[in-house]
């Protein structure tokens, strides 16, 4: 079988810059002459290595080179697909009508259970009903937070097609099937999951619902004790680090294999406590050295730890210090049937209409990198804009700052600790600050319109904003009113 499977080798990389593989023509050249399955079944394992795609006609071609382009539309849903392969497995488990009776309160307590243990900062045991209540919850949202992220690198040509992929706590795959939806049909993904739990067996279902193209990978242990090989050109680490012992050893263990052009990308759920200690990590990691990467870095950046999106450092040396919880927030998704049909079946007394429907799409997360590559790339003169880690002396005056736009307007937020305000309110940061700054707009003009048209992350430039301390809150405020204006830098 090696010597086979070299000839099959042999033969690809020949063909491979002259015309499509077929494993038919390839058959022919190959001692004993296998059947063209065989051949073909040798080429898919050996594509990751090769850097061939398999095509709707059975033959292989090389995965292009061009970097992806950002996907501008929202996600509305979560796909048929992997939906069916879920009901399967819940109904393989819990039989056809998993959803009513028994097996559908045991869900439905489940879900509760695990929810409750979140809020109280207790740690989740992952069994199979967890998993199973679990997937129901969460895949959705987790499978399109993703794809929001992975805009930033995709905007920047930073995300490649052909991509060795490390999902650090993969779970029941959200984050995954995300991933390999954002991608084009032509790309080629060598994923490798680290998930010790139950969780690796829906994980497993869903995945066999991607494309020819996605060569997974499950590895059933800790990220602790996961021994990687090699480097990879992602890193994902989405909603598993507030879940371990040692998040900021792990976060450090997985840059390590991240490849000198690679990102790592860590979520959040945009909760207080979570999204706070994501900041917390970014920042304890920031501009450490990572040795597995530096030598190759140097030539093309610093091999040390940068922060690329969505928080921005606009000033040489200056790092926050602030208490950091921002998150975003995208459309909701339409309401999936498993969810609806666990939440109409339930009778009890506890259960209000949409507890177990969720389809708020609302993350925080932090991208990472190696070779100095920032997504806001500014050079701002001291002497034109003020600074927000000077902002105490600046009380009362009006002054013009850049800052970055990293909230949706917090007024009346729920997930918010600021007190109601009928005025939009957004957190603002140009990555010097030691507090809290927000931008308040008291009264909108045509002029300062734009801080309420800017996206999650964009830089804007403020003219004239009032500078206030609010004792209340322990912040800043920056009043935009009819004397200020607002332009979005992009």
């Amino acid at each position: 079988m090696t010597d086979r499977r070299e000839a099959v080798r042999s033969n690809a990389k020949y063909l491979r810059n002259v015309r499509p593989i077929d494993p038919t023509e390839i058959s022919e050249y190959v001692a004993g002459q296998p059947h063209p399955a065989v051949v073909r079944q040798l080429l898919r394992e050996e594509a990751p290595d090769l850097g061939l795609i398999e095509r709707d006609d059975g033959t292989f071609v090389p995965v292009d080179d061009e970097p992806v382009s950002p996907r501008r539309e929202p996600v509305r849903r979560f796909p048929e697909s992997y939906a069916t392969a879920l009901e399967d497995l819940l109904a393989d488990r819990y039989g056809p009508t998993w959803y009513d009776g028994a097996s559908g309160d045991l869900l439905r307590s489940t879900i509760r259970r695990f929810k409750a243990r979140y809020l109280e900062g207790r740690p989740v045991e992952y069994d199979d009903d967890v998993a199973a209540g679990y997937a129901i919850y969460h895949l959705p949202g987790y499978y399109a937070a993703v794809q929001y992220a992975l805009d930033d690198l995709a905007e920047r040509g930073l995300l490649g097609r052909d991509l060795r992929v490390l999902d650090v706590g993969a779970g029941v795959g959200g984050p995954a099937l995300g991933l390999c939806d954002y991608l084009p049909e032509d790309s080629l993904v060598e994923y490798h999951a680290v998930e010790p739990s139950a969780a690796a067996d829906v994980l497993e279902e869903v995945l066999a619902e991607t494309g020819p193209n996605v060569h997974a990978t499950i590895h059933r242990t800790t990220a602790e004790a996961f021994d990687p090989d090699g480097e990879y050109d992602l890193v994902l680490a989405c909603n598993v680090l507030s879940e371990l012992d040692d998040p900021e050893r792990v976060l450090r263990s997985s840059l390590e294999v991240l490849a000198a052009d690679g990102s790592l990308l860590a979520m959040a759920p945009a909760d207080k406590h979570t999204s706070i200690q994501l900041r917390e990590l970014e920042r304890a990691v920031e501009g450490e050295s990572v040795d597995a990467a530096t030598d190759a870095a140097d030539a093309d950046g610093t091999g040390e730890v940068t922060v690329y999106s969505p928080a921005v450092r606009l000033w040489p040396g200056e790092t926050p210090s602030d208490r950091g919880w921002s998150f975003d927030v995208r459309p909701d998704l339409a309401t999936p049937d498993f969810q609806r049909r666990l939440d109409e079946a339930a009778t009890d007394d506890e259960h209000s209409p949409g507890e177990f429907v969720n389809v708020d799409v609302q993350f925080s997360y932090s991208i990472l990198r190696l070779d100095g590559r920032r997504r806001i790339d500014l050079d701002l003169d001291a002497s034109r804009w003020a600074k927000m880690a000077d902002m105490e002396q600046h009380v009362t005056n009006r002054i013009d700052l850049v800052a970055a736009k990293l909230s949706h307007s917090l007024s009346g937020d729920e997930r918010s600790d600021r007190s109601s305000d009928a005025n939009p309110l957004f957190k603002i940061s140009d990555g010097s600050e030691q507090v809290d700054h927000y931008a308040v707009v008291t009264n909108e003009t045509a002029l300062n319109r734009p801080l309420l048209e800017a996206d999650y992350g964009e830089v804007c430039s403020f003219e004239s904003a009032l500078a206030l301390w609010n004792d209340d809150e322990g912040a800043y405020n920056l009043v935009v009113d009819e004397e200020t204006v607002v332009d979005r830098l992009g």
